[in-house]
């Protein structure tokens, strides 16, 4: 795995490549999640579309995001086995207006990595568990495009 300081700003790659003409993600969540969190057990659940593909998904965490991570990876890893080896190094989240206290939108980051690669993604929303669903999509789909020969000459540019 790379130093920490050759982490890869994979949103403002994301940004760049889904600003071009003709981008087709590789999967995409139908509608969003839903989260089940009864403070022992997070359950997280998703439906995503990769082609023709769609998969429904269950999966339980230690906590929301950690549920909402495992049943990303559970339904994508059935088509791009390359998620298996993706792993969340690293998470935060901030408010930026503290005077709005709960209500405030929250920024979350999560550091990615693989077995030679760290990249991270960047997400906002007033909901953390959104703001962390969107996150995770993020890093996932710079996984994939990243091992995909023309996505990652796309990537680089």
């Amino acid at each position: 795995m790379k130093k920490p300081h050759d982490i890869i700003d994979a949103t403002e790659k994301l940004k760049t490549l889904r600003s071009r003409r003709g981008y087709r993600s590789p999967f995409k969540a139908v509608g969003t999640y839903r989260l089940i969190d009864d403070g022992l057990r997070p359950e997280a659940t998703v439906i995503i579309e990769a082609g023709e593909k769609q998969m429904h998904e269950a999966s339980t965490g230690v906590g929301p995001v950690d549920a909402l991570a495992n049943v990303l990876k559970k339904s994508l890893s059935s088509i791009f086995p390359v998620i298996e080896s993706v792993k969340l190094v690293d998470f935060s989240s901030r408010i930026h207006d503290s005077r709005s206290g709960t209500a405030a939108k929250v920024e979350v980051n999560i550091i990615f990595a693989d077995d030679d690669t760290a990249w991270s993604v960047v997400a906002a929303s007033k909901n953390i568990n959104m703001a962390s669903f969107t996150a995770l999509l993020d890093g996932f789909e710079y996984a994939i495009l990243s091992r995909n020969k023309k996505s990652a000459r796309e990537l680089k540019s």
